[in-house]
């Protein structure tokens, strides 16, 4: 079974004029004890193309000290999650399985070893605790693809205790540097290797903000790494993985559509196509997870002299019912064919962009363009939905009017980076606009929802009281929602508000 630790530390050269000062004068170190030294010996796995190594994710098997297999995924600049499983001749399927969105069914393979003679050091407090581990390594790199190349050198590692507080590391780092100490410019000693021994693995792209196009493909990319971060937090059953996964999907489909006069649609919309399946084989975990928690809150808020009948019994049912294998179902779904083909079919269109004529235009006014073009679509939208009787045409436009707002949103988050302050203003209002109606629709599905209940408690012999009073409530809720628009949306400004 893999556990996971939370990794926090500093990396720094050791060069030949470079000394360790006295660390206990920093605040809160008492006393720094020498360990000793230990050899360690770790061999990195990845893809042939190192695919793992170009986004940060390193996959060591290593004897010696810390034997075992240790998946380390990136969380922060200098932090780390460090996943571990038992030390065994082949990569643990665990791991694996962790990385499939960025291997894509290719193998794993020894990439490099690592042979270090790790001198380490331990800042203790005063009562012996153990703040932080200071070690001085000295690697011998060796590439095990390729020329099969070399390489030597020495570093120093400050890593946090587990619970440790980061302002300790900060507090080290000052010291170090004023002894001369200089931060290393590799962010791993695996970056180190394969950067001196061979190709490294293919870099990640600057940022262009110098044309419309530049600025469309940046936040692409950005979406696209999200994607599969979120993907790795999703098998990792975090919390919230699920939702922010699926907002990556729907910006990256929500550019695609805003931005047709920069990407021809032609290239753009088979990937958009699939994206909105991805969207929702993930969106029915996450409606069910939103539908649950809102009809749990307002079952709480009925005073129970009012609850007339097993009514959290039957919630916790109907609930169960509707979760059953939905996980599972997941994840077969992030292993199928259909998703990894969609993760290459988006490498491939952001690798080679279809770029048309007005991605070359200045960003400000190409992009304004774009953002003001979204916020007609929801002015448009909204006056549809305020000119119908209440009812379930209105509410279908005001959902539709919600979808059109996100849009708007997305488009002028894509734009911040050009537009500056008029579209920050823009997503703030777009976002509140969007909360509202979100809320008003959540309403929709609560009343459908418990009227089903209702209805599967009438005919268990049940009260169906209790879920009447709550559909009533969500009723009168939506209400207020549809009274609170126009004046929310009158005081919503555009770009030029």
């Amino acid at each position: 079974m893999a556990d996971t630790k939370r990794e926090i530390e500093r990396k720094y050269e050791a060069t030949t004029d470079a000394r360790v000062p006295d660390l206990t004068r920093v605040r809160g170190v008492s006393r720094v004890v020498d360990t000793g030294t230990a050899d360690l010996d770790a061999v990195y796995y990845d893809t042939p193309g190192l695919r793992l190594a170009a986004h940060s994710v390193t996959l060591r098997r290593r004897t010696g000290g810390d034997a075992g297999w240790h998946l380390k995924l990136p969380v922060a600049p200098g932090v780390r999650d460090e996943v571990h499983a038992p030390l065994d001749d082949h990569v643990p399927p665990a791991l694996a399985a962790l990385v499939r969105a960025l291997t894509r069914g290719e193998d794993l393979v020894p990439a490099v070893r690592l042979r270090s003679s790790r001198d380490v050091r331990h800042l203790l407090d005063d009562g012996g605790g153990l703040l932080a581990e200071l070690s001085t390594d000295t690697v011998h790199a060796e590439r095990l693809t390729g020329d099969g190349g070399t390489a030597r050198w020495t570093e120093i590692e400050v890593e946090l205790a587990d619970g440790g507080d980061p302002a300790l590391l900060d507090a080290v780092d000052k010291r170090l540097r004023k002894a001369g100490v200089r931060p290393a410019a590799a962010p791993s000693k695996l970056a180190r290797a394969l950067e001196e021994t061979g190709t490294p693995p293919p870099a990640a792209r600057p940022a262009e903000h110098d044309t419309a196009g530049g600025h469309v493909l940046a936040y692409l990319r950005e979406q696209a790494d999200a994607l599969l971060t979120h993907d790795i937090g999703l098998r990792r059953d975090h919390p919230d993985s699920v939702h922010r996964m699926r907002v990556a999907t729907r910006r990256l489909r929500s550019a695609f559509r805003s931005h047709r006069k920069v990407l021809d649609r032609e290239a753009t919309d088979p990937v958009a196509a699939e994206l909105k399946w991805l969207a929702a084989e993930l969106g029915v975990d996450r409606d069910r997870e939103v539908l649950d928690e809102r009809l749990r809150e307002a079952l709480d808020a009925v005073p129970r002299t009012l609850r007339l009948g097993p009514v959290h019994a039957r919630l916790d049912r109907w609930s169960a019912a509707r979760r059953a294998g939905s996980r599972d179902r997941l994840l077969e779904i992030l292993d199928g064919d259909r998703y990894l083909s969609l993760l290459d079919a988006l490498d491939a269109l952001l690798a080679g962009p279809p770029l048309r004529p007005a991605a070359a235009k200045s960003p400000r006014k190409a992009l304004a363009k774009a953002v003001a073009k979204d916020q007609a679509r929801v002015a448009a939208r909204i006056r549809h939905a305020l000119a119908l009787d209440p009812g379930h045409d209105r509410d279908t436009a005001l959902h539709e009017a919600r979808k059109a707002a996100k849009r708007a949103r997305y488009a002028a988050e894509l734009a911040v980076p050009a537009l500056g302050g008029p579209a920050r203003r823009l997503v703030k209002d777009m976002k509140a606009l969007q909360k509202l109606l979100g809320d008003h629709q959540d309403g929709v599905v609560a009343r459908e929802a418990l009227r089903e209940i209702a209805v599967q408690a009438n005919g268990a012999g049940e009260s169906s009281f209790t879920w009447g009073l709550l559909h009533a409530r969500e009723e009168a809720r939506a209400a207020d929602r549809e009274r609170e628009l126009p004046g929310l949306w009158a005081e919503a400004r555009g770009l030029d508000g």
